[in-house]
């Protein structure tokens, strides 16, 4: 999931927003150690007990209540289908234009600042997802094993190229980002190292959607805290030379992949490498943005959404939220997007850990998870009211112009609310104890 291009994107708008490579880098190693302690606190229950984000949030939300936390969650996931769904139209009508000179002109027109044939990449792209959604999920599972490496490949062979047009490593490491003082430098770097862990913060809600296939606490955490960081580092990095090789190369910085290889005049190579990304993206957009909330959407509305119509739903939405906007510029990725959202996610993070952790000790009664008389609340109000402070408290600096440094901080400012104000809520006398005399078929 890390070796796709929004993780190119992720770095590459770093040095788009002024950063040296240097800052960009450790902006996000820094946002990716910080997004792992979550990851792994959540991951637990996983393992543990072998249940999954939704079944995971019904002990702090309520096995109704818990729709709320899946459902935002849901959501966001629904604009990463999108954004993913968009740079993948743009491969496509690159690839088109590649093996058809003629093809941006094919059909007359345009609308929103892009053409007509950019507009049907898209669709088609965005309808090959549909049709994988109903049709190919196992053949997407064979996909992904040699996609990954594939990706990383190819994108290496861009580093070379960018470094052999650069001449060397040397003029990008000499290249100084815009900010001459740790005060100017500042208020881009708070925001950005949000939205670093914004990134990951979907993942780190439903994490127990992988890790409970996983044979230990052990293996999960090392193989995570081993992965995550490294994997995010190297690719980011490549990111990061090939950006600032570009402003070199053509006099400013080409974030955006797509438009840099764009560029190349030989069919073969844009072809190819335009295929790479079809492939990278439309493998992540499966796993990561379709598999879970189209769950989300089903366990919510039973009698209405099956596992397909959630899938399709997801498409429909992804287009609403208008992913050609957001990846206009840098600012509309990172500081909109990750940042913005990333308050909402870590509101819930915050419940769930306090709860997992804190109130019940790791200790959850799986049976009673699936059951509406259980010993579990149909809806648990505190986790639903700690998770509203949460999001007002993150988010409230949008509309109050004097209080925008708490947006800055959305996540963090997220998470300490809703972890605090859940265990002013609650106290271990309000969970209920399972009956000892409980006898549960087996």
């Amino acid at each position: 999931m890390a070796h796709c291009i929004p993780t190119y994107m992720l770095a590459s708008g770093l040095i788009g927003a002024g950063m040296s490579w240097g800052q960009a880098l450790g902006t996000i190693l820094l946002g990716n150690t910080i997004v792992l302690v979550p990851i792994l606190l959540n991951s637990h229950a996983g393992t543990k007990h072998g249940i999954p984000f939704p079944v995971f949030a019904r002990a702090a939300y309520g096995t109704f209540g818990s729709n709320v936390p899946a459902l935002m969650r849901a959501l966001v996931a629904c604009g990463w289908f999108g954004i993913q769904a968009w740079i993948g139209g743009q491969a496509l009508h690159v690839f088109f234009r590649s093996v058809w000179p003629g093809w941006p002109a094919a059909i007359p027109g345009s609308f929103g600042g892009h053409t007509a044939t950019e507009w049907i990449s898209f669709l088609l792209f965005w309808g090959l997802n549909v049709i994988v959604i109903y049709r190919g999920v196992d053949l997407l599972r064979k996909v992904e094993n040699w996609a990954a490496p594939f990706v990383l490949v190819m994108t290496a062979l861009l580093v070379w190229w960018a470094l052999d047009r650069a001449n060397g490593l040397g003029p990008i490491l000499a290249q100084k980002g815009k900010f001459g003082s740790w005060r100017e430098f500042w208020p881009v770097f708070v925001p950005s190292l949000t939205a670093m862990i914004g990134f990951w913060a979907t993942l780190s809600l439903n994490m127990p959607d992988f890790t409970r296939f996983g044979r230990s606490q052990r293996a999960q955490a090392i193989g995570q805290i081993v992965a995550l960081p490294t994997t995010m580092s190297v690719f980011a990095a490549m990111g990061v030379i090939i950006t600032s090789a570009s402003a070199i190369i053509y006099g400013k910085a080409i974030w955006d992949p797509v438009e840099l290889v764009g560029k190349f005049t030989e069919p073969v190579i844009v072809a190819i490498s335009m295929f790479t990304v079809v492939v990278a993206t439309l493998s992540v957009n499966i796993a990561a943005n379709v598999v879970s909330p189209a769950n989300d959407f089903a366990n919510a509305f039973p009698r209405l959404i099956t596992f397909s119509r959630g899938g399709l739903l997801t498409g429909f939405i992804g287009i609403a939220l208008q992913p050609w906007k957001l990846l206009a510029d840098p600012s509309g990725y990172i500081f909109d997007w990750l940042l913005g959202y990333s308050g909402g996610l870590g509101s819930i993070a915050g419940v769930l850990i306090a709860d997992y952790w804190i109130l019940r000790r790791s200790e959850l009664v799986v049976e009673d998870l699936y059951r509406e008389e259980g010993i579990y609340e149909r809806w648990r109000w505190t986790g639903i009211a700690a998770t509203l402070l949460g999001c007002s408290a993150a988010w409230i600096g949008l509309v109050v112009p004097l209080l925008r440094p708490l947006y800055d901080y959305a996540w963090f400012v997220g998470f300490a609310v809703s972890f605090s104000t859940y265990l002013i809520f609650s106290s271990p006398l309000s969970v209920k104890k399972p009956s000892t005399a409980t006898i549960y078929p087996s």
